[in-house]
């Protein structure tokens, strides 16, 4: 069961293919590296339509409790995006994977996030829209809502209750006025509902919020769900988009 609550300095872009360049087919995955400050950053694209109108960019969850550009939730958010035709990039943030560097705290990881956003640009021109799951969303939206080319954002299992006694501060949502879905579990342990429904309804529209019930943190056995509240979204939100 899904319940919804609804309010309505330049750098260099580089990208190193592992693999065959990109087809123009819909569905290829392309394996690469960015050109990170702190190194190479490990990537993949899910390439997109011939006539895709965004592309997107998501980010994984806590590097040091084991979170990659692979975890299930990140994975199941880049399949719900490339479905409707956007090339999707995923990524690790530094010192994970194969990607260089050491974990940063969120704050070289929010220079990652500039890094994947860049490329998208450079490589697509395409208005972008950007999900993040958990620290992937803390440390991502932060700077996807100061980026004009971000023209919408997705917020999954956001960590509003302490993280290994680290509190994430969410105050620079209440002047983002992109479009902006929250997605998270009824019994998410780091996304208590009385405080993630707090700030949601703190927050300039446009905005939803959609708690799935029974899911945990990771949605585990409710991915469906988390998908189909993404696919929903983006088709309510980009009807002209997704035609």
């Amino acid at each position: 069961m899904i319940t919804e609550v609804t309010a309505v300095s330049r750098r260099r872009v580089f990208a190193l293919d592992i693999l065959s360049p990109m087809s123009e087919q819909s569905g290829t995955i392309r394996s690469l590296f960015l050109e990170g400050s702190a190194g190479r950053l490990e990537a993949l694209l899910n390439s997109g339509a011939n006539n895709a109108t965004f592309a997107a960019l998501v980010c994984h969850p806590h590097p040091m409790f084991g979170g990659t550009m692979h975890n299930k939730v990140v994975f199941h958010a880049m399949k719900s995006l490339n479905s409707f035709g956007f090339p999707v990039l995923r990524f690790n943030f530094r010192g994970s994977g194969l990607s260089e560097g050491e974990h940063a705290h969120g704050v070289g990881e929010s220079d990652d996030v500039r890094t994947a956003l860049d490329w998208l640009d450079h490589e697509f021109h395409l208005p972008i829209i950007f999900a993040g799951f958990s620290f992937g969303a803390a440390v991502g939206l932060t700077i996807a809502c100061a980026d004009e080319r971000v023209k919408a954002t997705i917020g999954l299992g956001l960590p509003v209750n302490p993280v290994d006694n680290r509190t994430y501060n969410f105050d620079f949502l209440r002047t983002c006025n992109k479009p902006k879905l929250f997605v998270s579990g009824s019994r998410d342990q780091f996304g208590g509902r009385g405080k993630l429904e707090q700030l949601v309804n703190a927050l300039p529209d446009p905005k939803k919020l959609v708690v799935i019930e029974s899911a945990d943190h990771f949605f585990e056995g409710r991915l469906r769900e988390m998908r189909e509240a993404i696919e929903g979204w983006i088709r309510e939100s980009f009807k002209e988009a997704t035609a």
